[in-house]
């Protein structure tokens, strides 16, 4: 069962909602440890003096901020914690948004709010108003000796309150910064192109399904780790060097969307609409909405 990692309260306005911190995620990465290939034990990192070649004993550490090649402002923990923002235990909320303003590449890592002792009414109300007003609570906290900015914004399927810490403004890369992004008026397209690649979108759409996606390079990593525990040779497979030629746009289209219709069952090749995939029922419209939303995270 998750444990809480952090237990505090919401405050906006006059009002205040207990609450308790769990992460939201489990990540499933396959991690390997560094070994010696000769003796297969494994490899201990130590903290070595790049200009003696010694190592170093922990309390003999301290913090530098590099200002130029081989230059450090020296920090001691005193100093560093008379800038430590104030250690608080509320989440305290500046802003309500609409949830369509916020970029997803804002978003950083999730969490889930539950209700701390005396918390349900006030957590409940506030995740009720949330919904139907389609707002998202921007606020600022400390967990673990960092201010972190955070969006709050209510599941579409589920009682819940999910938080995530955000990106600061100025942590986004501006995407005019990047040479290799081409200007609109450098790049031509027809109508043709365009509504043959709107065809293409639409015959592919449909309701987002997270459990429809697999990590399928995380399965063959465990299932290659399993054989090889078992005694079975494993066999590499040799590359392929041949570079596939680049089609024609035009002719790319053309072929992706003949193949959409072959396997959809959708003969008309007079280069008509093709019809999207039907989406579930929904139970109300508000519902759909919120659920195309969440998805959008």
């Amino acid at each position: 069962m998750p444990r809480s990692i952090w237990t505090g309260a919401i405050s906006f306005g006059l009002v205040t909602v207990p609450v308790k911190l769990y992460s939201a995620v489990n990540r499933k990465t396959v991690r390997f440890n560094q070994l010696n290939a000769k003796t297969g034990s494994r490899i201990a990192q130590k903290r070595v003096d790049a200009s003696t070649g010694e190592e170093v004993a922990y309390e003999d550490l301290v913090k530098g901020y590099e200002i130029s090649s081989d230059r450090y402002v020296v920090i001691d923990p005193a100093e560093l914690d008379s800038v430590q923002p104030a250690k608080t235990k509320t989440i305290d909320i500046e802003d309500f948004v609409d949830l369509e303003e916020i970029d997803p590449i804002f978003y950083d890592h999730p969490y889930y709010l539950a209700p701390g002792a005396g918390g349900a009414k006030p957590y409940r109300l506030l995740l009720e108003a949330m919904r139907d007003t389609n707002r998202v609570a921007i606020a600022k906290v400390v967990i673990r000796q960092k201010e972190s900015l955070v969006a709050i914004r209510p599941l579409a399927d589920h009682d819940v309150l999910e938080m995530a810490t955000m990106l600061f403004a100025d942590e986004v890369v501006d995407p005019a910064r990047i040479d290799d992004i081409p200007a609109a008026e450098d790049v031509k397209t027809n109508k043709r192109e365009i509504d043959i690649a709107k065809q293409l979108i639409e015959s592919l759409a449909g309701e987002f399904e997270p459990t429809k996606y697999k990590d399928t390079y995380r399965e063959a990593v465990l299932e290659m780790i399993e054989k090889k525990a078992a005694g079975e040779e494993i066999v590499i497979q040799p590359e392929d060097e041949e570079t596939a030629p680049v089609p024609d746009l035009m002719s790319a289209l053309k072929a992706s969307l003949d193949a959409v219709r072959e396997r959809t069952g959708d003969e008309d090749g007079d280069g008509g609409d093709v019809k999207p995939k039907r989406k579930r029922a929904s139970s109300s419209k508000s519902g759909t909405t919120k659920k195309a939303k969440s998805a959008a995270k």
